[in-house]
């Protein structure tokens, strides 16, 4: 069994708290603050499971750069009519790979619970993170996050990030 060294612990702890700072962001309602989780140039997708399985590039939700996240965050805010709700976010099993010395790899289990403003609560969503990340002068940032649901529909309006 290979034994971690210290240096990747410190690694895996600051990719843990990049994937906690997001899910916070968006479970605590500081939606404006999600996009500078990502660098300038950032992607962030939503894609069904299927798609992703035969490579295919179409999925729900698609921001290039967060001009276009900030954008999506305004329209959340003021032109969106959807029910009130909140999420609550969890994550597991997640790994990743390096690429170079300040590009890695990174994938994680994620499920989604909403809850409406009736207090009812449901798994709204499952499925996995695709991450690509890159270690900026302000620490690690998502090049890229592909969240990978693993239905084939989604139940409701999509409007809060994943």
């Amino acid at each position: 069994m290979d034994e971690a060294t210290s240096s990747e612990m410190i690694l895996w702890y600051e990719l843990h708290r990049l994937q906690e700072r997001y899910v916070g962001t968006i479970d605590s309602d500081h939606l404006e603050e999600w996009p500078n989780l990502f660098t300038e140039d950032g992607i962030y997708e939503i894609v069904p499971k299927e798609n992703a399985d035969l490579d295919l590039p179409i999925g729900i939700v698609h921001c290039f750069g967060r001009q276009m996240m900030r954008d999506r965050i305004v329209a959340l805010r003021k032109a969106n009519v959807f029910e009130p709700h909140t999420y609550r976010h969890m994550i597991s099993g997640m790994e990743f790979t390096k690429v170079s010395t300040d590009t890695l790899d990174m994938q994680s289990n994620y499920v989604v619970v909403q809850t409406l403003s009736n207090g009812e609560s449901r798994i709204f969503q499952a499925g996995r993170y695709i991450d690509r990340v890159v270690r900026t002068v302000n620490g690690w940032r998502y090049q890229r996050k592909l969240a990978v649901y693993d239905t084939s529909r989604v139940q409701t309006l999509l409007v809060t990030p994943i």
